[in-house]
């Protein structure tokens, strides 16, 4: 969960826009979004990436399952490396000019059980390092962004 400055509404145009993804991914990944843009985020919104990790490229397709402006929206992997991926994005008001953002994950890896192994090995601490750099972007880029250009820095 991280606090951000401005209302649900004025920083969730930011993480609806896919473009942005690119800025807060670690750039050790080479993430990149390959749909053309503008993307119209929206239920059944298709968006495909691609990266790399460790040396090997990944290809990655995820569909918008729910989309709530201001609230929520949640991404589930089509195909890529897990066997299961479902990202929960949630905003809500914490007090009358902030916003708590909460990301939950819940993913399975596919081939059990190596995939145990992969897991402690290297996934665990490979998504902690994504998510932890995403935090430390949003902490000196947003303070410094004020709340009316929060919107689509991506196109």
């Amino acid at each position: 969960m991280q606090r951000l400055p401005g209302t649900p509404a004025e920083v969730f145009p930011f993480f609806a826009d896919a473009g942005n993804l690119e800025a807060i991914t670690p750039p050790w990944l080479a993430f990149r979004v390959i749909t053309p843009r503008p993307i119209e985020l929206r239920v059944g919104a298709l968006i495909e990436y691609r990266l790399t990790l460790h040396r090997l490229p990944i290809s990655w397709l995820t569909r918008i399952e729910a989309w709530e402006p201001g609230v929520r929206f949640v991404d589930a992997q089509l195909s890529g490396p897990y066997k299961l991926w479902h990202h929960t994005h949630e905003f809500e008001p914490d007090g009358a000019h902030h916003t708590l953002m909460r990301d939950t994950v819940r993913y399975a890896l596919p081939l059990a059980p190596l995939s145990a192994i992969a897991h402690r090995a290297f996934v665990a601490r490979d998504l902690q390092r994504i998510f932890d750099h995403r935090r430390d972007y949003l902490t000196v880029m947003v303070p410094s962004i004020p709340a009316a250009r929060w919107p689509s820095t991506g196109q």
